[in-house]
């Protein structure tokens, strides 16, 4: 595993005293690295709940086209998402590193698990609080609200998703009641 917890050496945006020395007590925040469509993204650590190896999924009928069917982990029914097609880009082919993450999120008081599909995983790496820039306001290839931050790694950006908005309940089922209607209306 490698770490990479830099601070920055005032060359970088101009902070105030209290903001350094807040951003030198906040403990770095460890993330899991994946790559999805030839590109790297992250989840912070403490919403994996584990990474398995990929297989097929159930197709459930009615579904949006994001979530690929369910899968059955230790007698758990675990709905699979396909972030790619969450983005709306086309699916990556599976191959021997594709996995899929299973990841843990609250909502309210119920917890809700929901498997990820990725292309590969990466590694856990640990970057500090001022290593975060925030999400661009435009120019994004997904959109906005699903970036929590930017962070720099080795000289290069890495994408923190917000797995509550990237895999928000409330907006599937929306989007699975469109589907519906949608079914509905071409077959009547």
């Amino acid at each position: 595993m490698n770490a990479v917890v830099q601070m920055p050496l005032g060359g970088g945006r101009a902070m105030s005293q209290p903001a350094v020395l807040a951003a030198q007590h906040v403990e770095p925040t460890q993330f899991l690295t994946f790559m999805l469509g030839g590109e790297v993204f992250a989840i912070g650590i403490l919403a994996i709940k584990e990474i398995i190896e990929h297989r097929s999924p159930t197709e459930v009928p009615m579904m949006p086209t994001c979530v690929r069917g369910v899968i059955n982990l230790r007698g758990a029914v675990v709905p699979v998402m396909d972030l790619l097609a969450r983005f709306n880009k086309p699916s990556s082919p599976i191959t021997k590193r594709s996995c899929i993450v299973i990841v843990e999120m609250a909502l309210g008081d119920e917890r809700h698990v929901i498997g990820v599909a990725v292309d590969a995983v990466n590694e856990v790496l640990e970057i500090a609080a001022a290593d975060i820039e925030p999400a661009p306001t435009f120019g994004a290839r997904i959109r906005g609200e699903f970036i929590q931050g930017m962070g720099k790694v080795r000289g290069k950006f890495v994408i923190l998703l917000d797995v509550n908005r990237v895999l928000s309940i409330d907006e599937l089922a929306d989007l699975a009641a469109s589907a519906t209607e949608e079914a509905a209306d071409q077959g009547g």
